[in-house]
């Protein structure tokens, strides 16, 4: 029989966590808040099931969750700040980008860590701006087509 189908009874191996980008030097840790309930349900996950990950991983994300900031949502809803989705349109034409806390970044969901240069350019603007990125691909033009935020305290 292939060893395919057979029951391995040996020990799970551990699992190897992500990589946890640093946080930016004199900065704060912004998060939204699905970020800030994401990182708790991660340290709940980590509680019950003590040995699994190591008391390093543990500590680094209490410390995440103890200097998160939850910055309140902009009274002007026009223009983009932190946790903003961006419907924008460019030379690959339109996507939507989410400003987000470093650790809810994934460029290929959309979001963007707050600063990132795609989310530096954008912040401040509003519909129907126009801002360029320089990318690895050179220098990209976006228009804003969209503001919108999703989240409230």
């Amino acid at each position: 029989m292939s060893k395919a189908f057979t029951k391995d009874d040996g020990p799970t191996p551990a699992e190897v966590p992500r990589h946890r980008p640093p946080l930016p030097s004199g900065l704060p840790n912004y998060v939204t808040p699905s970020g800030l309930a994401a990182l708790r349900e991660e340290l709940a996950r980590i509680e019950a099931e003590p040995g699994k990950h190591g008391p390093t991983w543990r500590a680094e994300l209490e410390e995440r969750i103890a200097t998160a900031v939850v910055p309140m949502p902009p009274i002007d809803r026009g223009e983009i700040r932190f946790g903003a989705r961006v419907r924008l349109r460019g030379h690959e034409g339109e996507r939507e980008v989410r400003i987000v806390g470093v650790d809810e970044a994934d460029p290929a969901a959309g979001r963007v860590t707050f600063v990132a240069p795609r989310a530096r350019a954008l912040l401040g603007h509003r519909v129907d701006d126009v801002v360029s990125v320089r990318t690895p691909g050179g220098e990209e033009r976006l228009e804003i087509l969209g503001v919108a935020y999703d989240e409230l305290r």
